[in-house]
């Protein structure tokens, strides 16, 4: 089990920065890729970024340029800073967690979620 907990979240002007971040806890030496999705009302969940264990990120493409994906394995915490926000960007942010199974095969692990709302 791993569990995952957010923060961050807030409410910024367009142009603003914000710094998401989530705390990993529980069987985290067995946590592989971490990730970043959002969902606005009505919209289905959509990936944002995901960072591999070493380090290798992506990006959705409306964000490249804006957002920075890191992590710290020795702090079991992903981070997700956001620059230049639009009011597009406006969501609930969700921290993933691929977590490889004792069993074989892998499990993902998702956060409670944090509001962005970015005004324009």
């Amino acid at each position: 089990q791993v569990q995952l907990v957010e923060s961050g979240g807030g409410f910024v002007q367009s142009g603003g920065s914000l710094r998401l971040s989530c705390a990993a806890s529980g069987f985290t030496s067995r946590i592989n890729t971490m990730a970043w999705f959002r969902q606005a009302p009505g919209k289905q969940r959509d990936l944002v970024a995901y960072i591999t264990r070493s380090g290798t990120t992506t990006y959705e493409d409306s964000v490249k340029g804006r957002f920075t994906i890191s992590r710290d394995n020795a702090k079991n915490t992903v981070y997700l800073q956001m620059d230049s926000l639009k009011p597009e960007d406006t969501s609930v942010y969700y921290c993933n967690a691929v977590v490889a199974s004792i069993l074989g095969g892998q499990n993902d692990y998702w956060g409670q979620g944090t509001q962005v709302t970015v005004s324009s």
